[in-house]
């Protein structure tokens, strides 16, 4: 099974959808919630998700390597090869 680890905002509508998604299609998955973190761990995630090729937009989902930025169950089905 794929690892796979999120980062989301705790009121963002499209970081619920994203948890949901997974947990409907019974995929386990990590998460932390970046406005929930003090100000030098949010500091420190935003510089590691830069040099990810992120922008700043939530939610992150990293599936194995793969980094897919806003949600996006097509990109996830495929790169989890769900039908």
């Amino acid at each position: 099974m794929a690892k796979v680890k999120m980062y989301t905002l705790s009121t963002c509508p499209w970081c619920m959808k994203t948890k949901k998604f997974f947990r409907e299609n019974n995929i386990p998955f990590e998460f932390t919630d970046y406005d929930l973190l003090s100000e030098a761990d949010q500091k420190k995630l935003m510089k590691e998700l830069i040099e990810l090729g992120c922008t700043g937009a939530f939610p992150v989902v990293i599936i194995d390597k793969e980094v897919i930025i806003g949600y996006n169950p097509d990109t996830y089905k495929q790169v989890l090869k769900l039908k």
